[in-house]
C-alpha cells in the first residue's frame, strides 16, 4: 500500500485524503493547528456515506476507505515513507517557503512534494530547496473526490521524472491531470474561468443582461456540452469540416467583439450591488451552506452518471 502525506488538513486537505484513500493509499493527515484536524474523521465519514450512496467508492465499504486515513500529531510521522506529499497550507508565500523547507528536509529523497496552491507559482517557494527538482504544484478543483481535473504545474527546475510520476499517480487515483509545459500565473483553469467571469461582470455592469440571464446561458446552455467535452472538441464538432472549417466560418465573430473585451469592470465596484442583490434574492445568505451541500450532491450524481457513460462508450 502506497503511503501519502497530507500537510494542512482543512477542507482541501480532507478532500484530497478522501480521493487518495479511495484509490487505495494509506493516508496520514497533519496540521500545525489541532483545530484543523479535530472532527476530520467525522467529516470524512459523512462525505463517504454520500459517495457510497452514489456508488463512487469503487465498490469499497465506507469503513475500508475511512480506515486508510489517520490523523497524526507530528509532521515527521505524516512524512515517514510517503511517496507523495500534498501540501495544503494558506495562500501565503512565506508560509509556503517555510513549510516546503521543513518537508524537503524531512521527507524521503524520492518523494514528490506537491502544493495545492491555486495562485502561487512553484518557482516562488521552491527555489531555495536542495530537493527542488521533486517539487511542483498539483492544483485541484474542489472537491477533488468529485471533480477529477487537477493541474500539474512544474517549476523551471522540476524534473521530467517528477512530472511523469505525478501524472501517473493522479491517473491511477482516478484523476484527469492537466500537465502544463511551463508555469504561468493563474495556471490553466483559473485563466479560463477568469475570462468567462470578466465577460459575465461586463455584461451585467453595462446593462446587457441580468445576473440570472448570464447564469442561464452557462447552466442551461454552454455547460451542457462542456460537462463532457472541452472548447476545442466543441468547435471541432460544430462545423461540417471540423475545427479548421469552424475557424474559417466563425473567427470573424470573435475578432469583431474582442476589442470590446479589453476593458475591465471592477468586480467589487458598483456592479457588485447588482450581483449581490440578485443572488441574495434567489438564495438568502443563511441558506448558502445548505445550497453547498445540494451542489456537492448534484456533483456526485453527475460524477456517477459520467462514470457510467464513460464505461458504456469506452472512453
Amino acid at each position: 500500500m502506497t503511503k501519502v502525506a497530507i500537510v494542512g488538513s482543512g477542507f482541501i486537505g480532507r478532500a484530497w485524503a478522501i480521493s487518495f484513500a479511495r484509490a487505495g493509499h494509506d493516508v496520514r493527515m497533519w496540521d500545525q493547528s489541532p483545530a484543523a484536524t479535530s472532527g476530520a474523521h467525522d467529516y470524512i465519514a459523512g462525505v463517504l456515506g454520500d459517495l457510497a450512496a452514489n456508488d463512487l467508492l469503487r465498490g469499497q465499504a465506507i469503513d475500508a476507505v475511512l480506515g486508510r486515513i489517520a490523523v497524526v500529531a507530528e509532521l515527521e510521522e505524516a512524512l515517514a515513507e510517503a511517496v507523495h506529499i500534498q501540501e495544503n497550507t494558506p495562500e501565503n508565500l512565506d508560509v509556503k517557503r517555510e513549510v516546503f523547507s521543513r518537508i524537503d528536509a524531512l521527507a524521503d529523497p524520492q518523494a514528490v512534494i506537491a502544493s495545492s496552491t491555486s495562485a502561487l507559482l512553484p518557482s516562488k517557494f521552491t527555489d531555495h530547496l536542495q530537493g527542488r527538482h521533486r517539487c511542483l504544484v498539483v492544483h485541484p478543483i474542489n472537491p477533488p473526490y468529485l471533480i477529477p481535473a487537477a493541474e500539474v504545474v512544474p517549476a523551471p527546475w522540476t524534473s521530467t521524472d517528477t512530472v511523469e510520476r505525478t501524472r501517473a499517480f493522479l491517473v491511477a487515483a482516478g484523476h484527469a491531470p492537466l500537465v502544463m509545459k511551463h508555469e504561468l500565473d493563474g495556471f490553466i483553469m483559473n485563466r479560463l474561468q477568469g475570462a468567462l467571469l470578466e465577460e459575465a461582470f461586463r455584461l451585467v455592469a453595462d446593462g446587457y443582461a441580468s445576473v440570472e440571464d448570464v447564469d442561464i446561458g452557462i447552466r442551461d446552455g454552454l455547460a451542457l456540452r462542456w460537462s463532457f467535452m472541452g472548447p476545442f472538441e466543441t468547435i471541432d464538432l460544430n462545423a461540417p469540416g471540423g475545427v479548421r472549417d469552424y475557424v474559417e466560418r466563425y473567427q470573424t465573430i470573435y475578432s469583431n467583439i474582442f476589442p470590446q473585451m479589453l476593458r475591465r469592470v471592477d468586480w467589487a465596484g458598483e456592479v457588485m450591488a447588482t450581483v449581490e442583490a440578485d443572488r441574495r434574492k434567489r438564495l438568502p445568505r443563511e441558506s448558502l451552506g445548505e445550497r453547498q451541500v445540494w451542489r456537492d450532491r448534484r456533483l456526485m450524481a453527475l460524477a456517477a452518471h459520467k462514470r457510467k457513460s464513460d464505461q458504456e462508450f469506452g472512453r
